[in-house]
């Protein structure tokens, strides 16, 4: 999914529910610069990939553990990377011995052609509570608040849900979002077709790619 993702050479990519396993992998596999944030442990350590290859379907993430990711073209230069926990509510027990997960907005800093850029993940709660997934995107959107070029990528687990300042976003929970910036192409979800690859589609979500001036 990774190597197909990145074939044609992206600027940026940002992934979300990236296996723990995987996240010393994704430089290798797609020959970018590598940002990550932790959202839930690995329960079982080294054995957890394969305990949930059983079952992957039954345990997904419980045993594996996830972590958000942005992906970044060697072209540029990054520079400092932060993270903001979303559902600062959630304890240390619910997150490290209960499977909570935390929902975390990551921001990167990079030099563009000779200007400054930040480049922003995150991964909303999915929750029926859509107050709760608000107040998640309004944290994240206070967290950049200081960004006047800002691209922000994400699942938001609502739909078309708007961010003050940004572009506006498209059908759908995941968005490609713009501050500071012009959209020249897209936003815009993968095909289907697009994402197969030996008979499978590869993710349960379609990428979306968007082209910023």
């Amino acid at each position: 999914m990774v190597r197909l993702v990145t074939a044609d050479a992206p600027d940026v990519v940002a992934l979300q529910e990236v296996p723990l396993w995987a996240v010393r992998r994704l430089e290798s596999w797609s020959g970018m610069a590598t940002a990550w944030a932790m959202t839930m442990p690995a329960l079982l350590g080294p054995l957890a990939r394969h305990a949930t290859d059983l079952d992957p379907r039954r345990f997904r993430s419980s045993f594996t553990g996830q972590a958000n990711a942005l992906l970044v073209n060697p072209h540029f230069e990054a520079g400092r990377h932060r993270r903001l926990v979303l559902n600062p509510t959630l304890s240390r027990r619910e997150w490290l011995l209960r499977g909570g997960q935390r929902r975390v907005c990551q921001a990167l800093e990079v030099d563009a052609w000779g200007e400054r850029l930040v480049l922003a993940n995150l991964h909303a709660s999915n929750s029926p509570d859509r107050r709760l997934v608000d107040e998640e995107i309004e944290r994240a959107a206070g967290f950049l608040a200081g960004a006047e070029r800002c691209v922000l990528c994400g699942d938001f687990n609502v739909s078309r849900r708007p961010v003050p300042g940004f572009t506006a976003p498209i059908d759908g929970i995941d968005q490609v979002l713009v501050r500071g910036a012009t959209i020249e192409r897209g936003p815009e979800p993968w095909p289907e077709e697009r994402r197969r690859f030996d008979g499978l589609v590869l993710s349960d979500h379609a990428p979306v790619d968007a082209v910023v001036a």
